[in-house]
């Protein structure tokens, strides 16, 4: 494998919107649409999210993002990577800095929504420390949705 990298972006970046739009696949092949949350790339509070797109070479293979809840909590949104890429810890590297990011901005918990599904998502984020927790905010009422948390050190 090359060298990966990680770079911030703006929401309207062509390569996020890629990522953003395959993830958006998947995720419509796993559960009804009333049950995919998406991000508002157009609301007034994108500007609060963090975007960072993960780059082999010069090739856009993974994303994520956080976006503030409050000022000591953020969740974790929008992490994928292709899957002609997995299994190579892209995803790890992802969550890793978006971690960092998170807790170098005061952020003191980590929550993320994902579901019954994708277990090598669920398998991933609890070798990384994550533990489910109740669903929170929109995903309250959600039977697919699977929420977990962590704290930051």
């Amino acid at each position: 494998m090359g060298e990966l990298t990680l770079q911030f972006s703006e929401p309207n970046n062509e390569d996020l919107l890629a990522l953003i739009a395959k993830l958006d696949e998947y995720l419509y092949s796993l559960y009804p649409s009333e049950e995919v949350f998406v991000v508002n790339l157009d609301g007034p509070k994108v500007s609060d999210v963090v975007f960072v797109i993960a780059y082999l070479e010069d090739i856009a293979v993974g994303c994520g993002a956080y976006r503030p809840l409050d000022v000591r909590t953020c969740e974790l949104k929008r992490i994928f990577v292709d899957p002609s890429y997995r299994n190579k810890g892209i995803a790890s590297r992802i969550l890793s800095f978006l971690e960092q990011e998170a807790a170098h901005a005061g952020f003191t918990s980590l929550l993320l929504e994902t579901g019954p599904m994708q277990p090598e998502s669920i398998e991933l984020y609890k070798k990384l420390g994550f533990v489910e927790i109740e669903r929170f905010g929109e995903y309250v009422d959600c039977p697919s949705s699977i929420c977990m948390g962590k704290k930051l050190s």
